[in-house]
């Protein structure tokens, strides 16, 4: 099935989304830690700090965190779940550059990879990671089902997913001024400070049409998973979707 936030491009449709994905990332690499802090207000690292509590229980020793970007997710699931091994991949390089000097900063690049992946094809083996994560990604799938299909396939039976994911109120009146935030804040914001404006047009555009609530977890079970469940944060404006597989 095709999603209408994989038909979302950053610039124009000749060339594949994955490339374009790649390359709007790049360029705002340098800024993408300050931009997400500031157009969250903040409340984007209490979301990642939720998902990894519902891993918590689980104990995962290798965990593998799709579209990693900078890392946030990936270090912090290395501090508050002492795995074994947190395998950061992700299609932008740029990103990952940022990452490696943080988790270096941190002392925990000898947990902490991270590898360029296609989230699509990607070249791990079957049953290799007790957890698969993703913060913020999914919308810049280019297949989102075959993305959703790969994370199941690298889980070892019994693994957990996790994702967050952006998403968009239903109720009033966060939705209007959601609505409002989203068209008009986010784009100036995003383009005062980091020059791209492409990248934050692109922003709100893929976030009004990424699957929501139970569209995703009928996906999550679509591709495989067991007791797939979600639950919205601040007001909505956040997704946790969390799934098993048996």
């Amino acid at each position: 099935m095709k999603y209408q936030s994989e038909k979302v491009l950053p610039y124009n449709g000749e060339e594949k989304k994955s490339k374009q994905i790649s390359r709007m990332f790049d360029s705002i690499a340098h800024t993408y830690d300050t931009l997400n802090h500031t157009l969250s207000f903040g409340f984007d690292k209490g979301w990642r700090r939720k998902g990894v509590s519902f891993l918590k229980p689980f104990a995962p020793k290798k965990i593998l965190d799709i579209a990693t970007g900078t890392g946030d997710l990936a270090l912090l699931m290395c501090r508050l779940l002492q795995p074994e091994q947190v395998v950061g991949a992700d299609i932008s390089e740029g990103m990952m550059k940022i990452g490696r000097e943080k988790a270096t900063a941190a002392g925990l690049s000898d947990k902490i990879t991270f590898e360029q992946q296609d989230c699509t094809d990607l070249t791990y083996e079957a049953n290799s990671f007790d957890a698969v994560t993703a913060a913020f990604g999914v919308r810049n799938f280019e297949n989102i089902e075959q993305g959703i299909r790969e994370m199941h396939r690298i889980l070892k039976p019994g693994g957990h997913i996790m994702i967050l994911e952006l998403s968009t109120p239903e109720k009033f009146p966060m939705k209007q001024l959601y609505r409002m935030y989203s068209s008009t804040v986010i784009p100036f914001i995003g383009k005062y400070l980091s020059k791209e404006k492409a990248a934050y047009k692109y922003l709100p555009e893929s976030v009004k049409v990424v699957p929501q609530g139970k569209v995703m977890t009928d996906l999550l079970t679509h591709c495989g998973f067991k007791q797939a469940r979600f639950k919205t944060f601040t007001f909505g404006i956040c997704s946790l979707y969390t799934g098993i597989k048996e």
